[in-house]
């Protein structure tokens, strides 16, 4: 029932900002569904990545991740390396650029009251 829920969750949050800038480097937008979830994938991983090297007052629940990230069809471990993990460190870039909004932003967004997806950021 909770994969259910977060991947509900998720998938009606593609519509939403992922993090609190738009993302003007990152790679063009994908035109298949799977590559629209590898991307919601390496979006969500650059944002903990971000929030786990630049914001003191929070940190990334790893376990939660890797529930949505398997409720879009991958492993976590694809995220390591090939293309995808250029696309992980070009969002991390991205939201490094504003580090106090965005990680106010994380914690807004995705904290334990998140407005996008609940619980994949807490409070340190």
């Amino acid at each position: 029932m909770k994969q259910i829920l977060l991947a509900s969750l998720l998938f009606g949050s593609l519509t939403l900002p992922l993090a609190a800038q738009p993302a003007p480097d990152a790679p063009a937008p994908p035109d298949t569904k799977e590559e629209r979830q590898k991307n919601t994938a390496a979006k969500l991983a650059g944002l903990l990545q971000f929030v786990s090297a630049s914001c003191p007052e929070a940190k990334p629940n790893y376990e939660t991740f890797k529930t949505v990230v398997r409720s879009l069809g991958l492993e976590p471990d694809a995220l390591a390396g090939g293309e995808l993990i250029l696309r992980v460190k070009a969002y991390a870039d991205v939201y490094s650029r504003d580090v106090p909004a965005n990680c106010a932003k994380a914690l807004e967004n995705f904290g334990a009251n998140g407005k996008t997806l609940p619980g994949l950021v807490v409070k340190q």
